[in-house]
């Protein structure tokens, strides 16, 4: 036994706990998805100037861009029922059916390039990087939010969490990401790591990531009891869903922003 380990956590810790209790109930002032936003509203943009939304999904964020800062968006999604969803959504907003390694738009046509965790469902980071220099006019800007592999991720937890999201291990290394933005003559013009920033907001605010939490273990402990009743895609679906929330709170997953730009 540890006699040195049994002093600290028995005599010495029991001394500070409940300040240490009451220091972590204290906000330590986390971001949240509005930096995104704010993040636009740096760059300048004119009313009337040109983005596109890559990866759009329902079309929240594209209709956003559009009423916010006056832009000129289309958002952009691979599946059919997205796009329907969004026009029908946000009828005053355009939504097309494209993909990140291929996107339908000219060359030298855009101002924006907005991309929101997206990319960790592609493999071809190379491409869709090269497609976003190929479509930015001279001098636009790109924002690229995506969550990357911790440290702290080990290799058999970061196989079974890509295995249930459908994600590709490879695009979630930032290393990975670095190349294929280098490689596609981006310039990098801030690297920003929110870490856990994002969850802490979001429990502070409406506590999702702790009731993820609490999902995740009742999935754990009883998946016959969802997977008899969603079927065992949608029990995974689901699992992995929480995984990410709290994986995300812990260190094991890191968000992380980069604002490109296409030099002149």
């Amino acid at each position: 036994m540890n006699d040195d380990w049994l002093e600290l956590s028995y005599d010495q810790f029991p001394r500070v706990e409940a300040a240490f209790h009451e220091a972590l109930e204290e906000s330590l002032g986390p971001r949240g998805p509005d930096v995104l936003f704010e993040l636009v509203a740096g760059f300048g943009l004119a009313a009337g100037s040109t983005a596109i939304d890559v990866g759009c999904g329902e079309g929240r964020h594209t209709s956003t861009l559009a009423d916010r800062f006056g832009l000129v968006v289309t958002g952009f999604d691979p599946l059919p029922r997205h796009v329907e969803l969004a026009r029908s959504a946000y009828p005053g907003v355009c939504f097309e059916l494209g993909r990140a390694e291929a996107l339908p738009v000219e060359d030298a046509s855009v101002d924006l390039v907005w991309c929101r965790d997206v990319l960790i469902l592609v493999t071809d980071l190379d491409r869709v990087y090269e497609e976003f220099r190929r479509v930015l006019k001279p001098g636009g800007r790109a924002l690229v939010y995506q969550m990357f592999a911790g440290e702290r991720l080990e290799p058999r937890e970061a196989a079974e969490l890509w295995r249930l999201l459908g994600g590709d291990r490879r695009s979630a290394d930032p290393a990975v990401t670095e190349r294929a933005i280098e490689a596609a003559g981006l310039r990098v013009d801030a690297r920003i790591v929110l870490g856990s920033e994002w969850g802490e907001h979001a429990e502070e605010l409406e506590g999702k990531p702790g009731k993820r939490l609490l999902w995740a273990a009742r999935l754990l402990r009883d998946p016959a009891r969802y997977v008899a009743r969603f079927g065992t895609a949608n029990y995974e679906v689901m699992l992995g869903d929480c995984l990410w929330h709290v994986y995300a709170m812990i260190g094991k997953l890191e968000r992380r922003v980069h604002v490109l730009s296409r030099e002149a």
